[in-house]
């Protein structure tokens, strides 16, 4: 071939940086205050280890970001020893996460809480400033939106906790809070295998874990999803009870269609339907909702104050196998969500009140799934010990990758507008892995990178933002 004529590859070039990428994360953890938060959280009265256990558990977390599947891939940063000095080895790294117990996950929920609320600011204070959602063509301006779902981790050897799984598989089954806003990853519960998809009680210590991350001062108008997994007497009635008079938390929830929904749906008048839209605004074609509130006789059994709304689709070949009689009779496929969004509507959003918004506002929490892929793709795909403790510390770092990962794009990329929302593979292969060396002169470094590299421009000006970052105080 021309292109190899002459060409030979030596192992011994120096001062070079693979990953140059990590130094953005790096950065953005020590300036916002993330890794001295944690390294306080993790100490130990009477300890004190070689390695700082704060950046070493950043540092697991920056590898996750890059790629980093297991703990010896924390070799990934050995290369980098002249940026930020000796790595730990996998076993600190084991060590670390091996403290990730009810006491200690407490104390770096506060730690990273505390970091949250400080990075939430210096977002608001960029041009772009704090995202909100838009849902059918309706901003909804000081709205928080808390997505939940759980997810199955595949063990491909004997881990303690893993257990047959509900899709006959054999795993984990973790459950998470994402922020649809920023993508953030709030909180996880790693389960076992065969933990139920409704359960009450891992519901309940997810969402209070996801609502304790939200600055105090971002409280007041807050707005969950959750599927069909979360219609359960004792969740709704939590969710309702989440509101006083210097909050609001509005809910919306799938719901598990049965033979009263049905009858309640044989009773709508044909001119109750009303065309469904997307997220958009524009109308779809095929499909329709309506409230059935009035005439289900399910609402006795739950409490007040709720809303059931029901869409009809036309079904696919692939769903044609799991329709109901009355499914099959009518030619439709039906799904109902419960809500409690007032007859008013949300404060401050017109028309937010017409099922038509309540229905596209509850399909997309869809982008769960999203996050869900996101997350396995930063660590979640395999939790790699045998042990069930350093597992959830694993799980916690992977939560920390998230969180770097999408404050960097909201307070280093918000105008980048092929990065700022890019997917993690799109950021690796763009930012995270950029090659550089590193040179030095008059008692400086300098990290050098391409002047050919396409997105180079753009690792600049984040680097220059992060540095700017005020320190948290």
């Amino acid at each position: 071939m021309r292109w190899d004529r002459n060409l030979s590859v030596a192992p011994d070039g120096e001062s070079l940086i693979g990953h140059a990428g990590a130094v953005l994360l790096r950065k953005l953890a020590d300036q916002c205050g993330l890794t001295a938060a944690l390294s306080r959280a993790l100490a130990r009265a009477g300890k004190f280890p070689l390695v700082d256990r704060g950046m070493a558990l950043v540092s697991m977390a920056v590898a996750i970001v890059l790629g980093a599947t297991s703990m010896s891939d924390i070799a990934l940063l050995a290369h980098q020893e002249l940026v930020f000095g000796p790595p730990p080895s996998d076993t600190t790294i084991r060590r670390t996460l091996e403290l990730a117990d009810d006491k200690t996950l407490r104390k770096i929920a506060k730690a990273r809480a505390r970091i949250r609320a400080h990075v939430w600011e210096l977002i608001t204070a960029t041009p772009s400033g704090f995202p909100w959602l838009t849902i059918a063509g309706k901003i909804l301006t000081g709205w928080l939106v808390i997505d939940m779902d759980a997810t199955l981790v595949t063990a491909c050897s004997d881990k303690e906790g893993a257990a047959p799984t509900f899709k006959k598989g054999f795993g984990f089954h973790p459950l998470g809070a994402w922020l649809a806003n920023t993508t953030e990853s709030l909180a996880m519960l790693l389960r076992p295998g065969n933990a139920g998809s409704n359960t009450v009680a891992d519901h309940l210590t997810v969402l209070g874990e996801a609502l304790a991350q939200v600055p105090a001062g971002w409280r007041s108008r807050l707005l969950v999803r959750v599927d069909g997994a979360g219609a359960t007497h004792d969740l709704v009635r939590h969710l309702l009870s989440l509101s006083t008079r210097r909050r609001t938390v509005l809910f919306t929830c799938g719901w598990m269609i049965t033979e009263a929904d049905e009858a309640a749906i044989r009773m709508l008048p044909r001119d109750a339907w009303q065309a469904a839209v997307d997220q958009d605004g524009k109308v779809q074609k095929g499909t329709a909702v309506a409230e059935i509130t009035h005439l289900t006789s399910r609402a006795a059994g739950w409490p007040e104050g709720l809303r059931w709304i029901v869409r009809r689709t036309r079904p696919s070949r692939r769903q044609a196998g799991n329709l109901t009689a009355f499914e099959k009779a009518t030619g439709w496929r039906y799904s109902v969500i419960v809500t409690n969004i007032p007859d008013t509507g949300i404060p401050d959003a017109a028309g937010s009140h017409h099922p038509q918004f309540i229905d596209v506002l509850h399909r997309e929490h869809a982008v769960v799934e999203d996050r869900v892929r996101t997350q396995k793709a930063m660590g979640l795909r395999n939790l790699p010990s045998k042990c069930w403790q350093v597992n959830r510390g694993w799980v916690l770092a992977a939560c920390i990758a998230a969180d770097l990962a999408a404050w960097c794009r909201l307070l280093g990329l918000y105008d980048q507008d092929d990065l700022k929302d890019a997917e993690p593979d799109t950021l690796r292969y763009r930012l995270w892995h950029l090659p550089a060396r590193l040179t030095r002169h008059a008692r400086k470094r300098m990290l050098r990178i391409s002047a050919t590299w396409p997105w180079k421009e753009a690792f600049i000006i984040c680097w220059q933002r992060l540095r700017a970052l005020p320190a948290s105080t």
